[in-house]
Formats: C-alpha cells, sequence, structure tokens
C-alpha cells in the first residue's frame, strides 16, 4: 500500500493487509479494517467502519456515521447517505455467535442511499436506484427505482442523474437527455445508453 496515492486522516485507523486506491480520502475517526477493498477515488467521511471483506468500488462516497459490515459490496459511483445502516444477520443475538450466517448484500453502480436509511442484508439495490432517507429496504430493489417508506414501496423512478421520470405511453425522457422505456411493471431500462 503506498500511502502517497490516497489520503488518510492521522486520526483513522488503516488495518493491513488491505486495499485502497489512487486518490481516495478517508477522513476524520475512521477504521478500515484488514480485508477491505476501496477503490479509485472515493471519499470516506468521519466516523465510518469499513468491516473485513468489504468491497468498494470506484468513486464510492460514504458520508459521515456509517458502519459497513462484513457482506457489503458496492459497486462504482453508490453513494451511502449519512447515519444510514447496514445490517449483516436476520436475527442477531449478543450472546450466539453467527458470523457463519453473514449475508451479502449488493448496491449496484450508481445506486443512492438516503440518510438514515436501513438496507436489511441479503438484498439487491439495483444500478441508479435512489432509496429515500429514512427508508427500511426488506427486499430487492430494481434498477433506477425510486423507494422510500418502511417498509421501503416503489414510488416512482429516477434517470441516471437523479431526476424523477414521468412516463407516458410506457416513455419518458430526462431533461438531461436520457430516454427511458417501461418494459414490466417493476422494471424499466435506459434506450439511450449509458451517460
Amino acid at each position: 500500500m503506498n500511502e502517497t496515492e490516497f489520503f488518510v486522516h492521522e486520526s483513522s485507523y488503516i488495518d493491513e493487509p488491505c486495499e485502497i486506491g489512487h486518490g481516495t480520502k478517508i477522513w476524520h475517526f475512521c477504521h478500515v479494517m484488514a480485508g477491505a477493498k476501496i477503490g479509485q477515488n472515493c471519499t470516506i467521511g468521519q466516523n465510518v467502519v469499513i468491516a473485513p471483506g468489504v468491497i468498494l468500488g470506484k468513486g464510492v462516497k460514504v458520508q459521515n456515521n456509517v458502519s459497513i459490515y462484513t457482506g457489503v459490496i458496492c459497486e462504482d459511483d453508490v453513494f451511502l447517505g449519512p447515519s444510514m445502516v447496514f445490517t449483516n444477520v436476520i436475527n442477531p443475538r449478543a450472546f450466539i455467535e453467527r458470523k457463519e450466517e453473514f449475508q451479502t448484500t449488493l448496491i449496484k453502480k450508481g445506486a443512492s442511499i438516503g440518510a438514515n436509511a436501513t438496507i436489511l442484508c441479503g438484498n439487491t439495490i439495483g444500478s441508479y436506484a435512489f432509496i429515500g432517507a429514512g427508508s427500511v429496504v426488506s427486499k430487492n430493489i430494481p434498477d433506477y427505482a425510486l423507494v422510500y417508506g418502511n417498509p421501503a414501496r416503489i414510488q416512482g423512478w429516477v434517470c441516471q442523474c437523479g431526476e424523477k421520470l414521468n412516463f407516458e405511453n410506457n416513455l419518458a425522457t430526462c431533461p438531461c437527455g436520457l430516454n427511458y422505456k417501461k418494459i414490466e411493471p417493476y422494471k424499466i431500462s435506459n434506450i439511450k445508453g449509458e451517460v
């Protein structure tokens, strides 16, 4: 690990071995545990814990007070809002060790998770999905879905740029120029290509 390629605030702890990509910034009071992998150009806010085996892709932004537990995988350009919560066991008990039951939670490319949202383990958040602040996600979320509430439910669809889409005759055009088609009640696709 070449520490000249990334920034770590002096109040943070980095356990070896781990991987930290070029251009990444790790701010105050963080702990990156052995076995974690952090991609290039990530921003890790204050008071963040990244557990063993966690994988963060390129350009991931983690806001303050987030604990990313073993089993979590974030693809490129994911946004994790302040104080959002991951779990990694379905039925935790203080007096029973269940490390062999850790479940994988996948956050796909470009997804955003709002402040204070809770993501129950074993679920996949689709590409460019948007999870509203304070939501409780207890099932898989499709690509581009806008979800909020407890439990989180689909309330609409968002563009890759984050703007809400308005569909007419199963088609939507975002002001940014991307076009989308509704192909099933709970699935849309970008019909103009990636940003």
